[in-house]
């Protein structure tokens, strides 16, 4: 028997696609909203309803809610690029801040009472330590991490002054591929570490670049908190549980392990589980990148019942490598 109807924006991306597998395989029933500009119809699993739809049409989110019985929304759509971000400006705010707007209000108008939103850790800019927590000062570096920011603004508000109840899901480095192989990172032109490594390790592209050696860490690289993909979906399963359960709380929580590794502790992964050494280049730092981001996920630890699976980074790049076969296959 189903738990209920939730309504997924951007499930034909990544992320998303990994939370509709979770939803389905947890009991619920799954409409997907996508306009597919980024994400792939094929990666939406059958069992889930799909409409072609940007989250700023209001009708057909609206007619979405009412067809499905939608009692909860995820909302993962949006533009994720860092250094695209600062070059584009305006493509974030319109894509991520403006577009959530329009969302939330069809979700007020519509009566859904439960909302999960895929933040980041860039809304934390540039830490003043590190592992950083949930109240620390958000001082985004960047206009992907402010018009995240933006939006759990909005949310806040809108909670104070609706029947709605939302958990803020801060991400820091997501990674890795369903075990299973049925979704994966499938972006092409991706700037994901760990993406980009085993895009070189099977030959579709020449190097990994290396942004900057000069960082006041150990080896000079970057250090990122990875977390495995299929655990964050897990994640807002357990979330959604939460805001059902409490309709009067609302909540934000990291989502991370709770340690980091540099850039080159991940390519020297990769070399391990690849059984080759990938070739590097060593580039300059990226603008809007901070040294070190690792999570404090005692909240997360806390509030919901959710333990890490797969929180072992040799296992998350066999993971990606498998799933970037997989795609090798399919592009044939």
């Amino acid at each position: 028997m189903s738990k209920g109807s939730v309504l997924v924006t951007g499930g034909a991306g990544y992320i998303g696609s990994h939370a509709v597998l979770a939803l389905l395989d947890s009991g619920w029933d799954v409409v997907v909203v996508d306009n597919l500009v980024t994400g792939f119809r094929w990666a939406v699993d059958p069992r889930a309803s799909f409409v072609e739809a940007a989250i700023e049409d209001e009708d057909a989110v609206r007619a979405a809610i009412a067809d499905h019985a939608v009692v909860a929304v995820m909302h993962f759509a949006g533009s994720v690029v860092v250094p695209e971000s600062v070059a584009d400006p305006l493509k974030y705010y319109r894509n991520n801040t403006a577009a959530s707007r329009s969302l939330i209000e069809s979700v007020i108008a519509a009566g859904v009472r439960h909302f999960i939103f895929s933040s980041t850790a860039a809304t934390y800019g540039t830490p003043a330590r590190i592992p950083v927590a949930e109240d620390d000062p958000r001082a985004p570096i960047n206009p992907y991490g402010m018009s995240k920011l933006m939006t759990e603004a909005m949310l806040a508000d809108v909670a104070a002054a609706h029947p709605l109840n939302y958990c803020t899901l801060r991400y820091f480095n997501v990674a890795g591929a369903d075990p299973a192989g049925r979704s994966g990172q499938s972006t092409a032109g991706a700037t994901h570490l760990i993406k980009v490594a085993v895009e070189v390790a099977t030959g579709r592209r020449g190097h990994v670049a290396v942004f900057g050696t000069d960082f006041p860490t150990a080896d000079g690289t970057g250090v990122r908190d990875y977390i495995h993909v299929s655990d964050l979906a897990a994640a807002h399963v357990h979330a959604l549980d939460l805001l059902i359960a409490d309709p009067a709380a609302s909540h934000t929580m990291n989502c991370g392990y709770g340690h980091g590794y540099s850039v080159l502790e991940v390519l020297d992964a990769v070399d391990r589980v690849t059984g080759v050494t990938i070739a590097r280049g060593i580039e300059g730092r990226r603008a809007g990148d901070p040294a070190e981001l690792v999570s404090d996920n005692r909240r997360i630890l806390d509030v919901l019942p959710w333990r890490p699976q797969h929180d072992d980074l040799d296992r998350i790049v066999a993971d990606a490598l498998a799933w970037e076969r997989r795609l090798a296959e399919r592009a044939g």
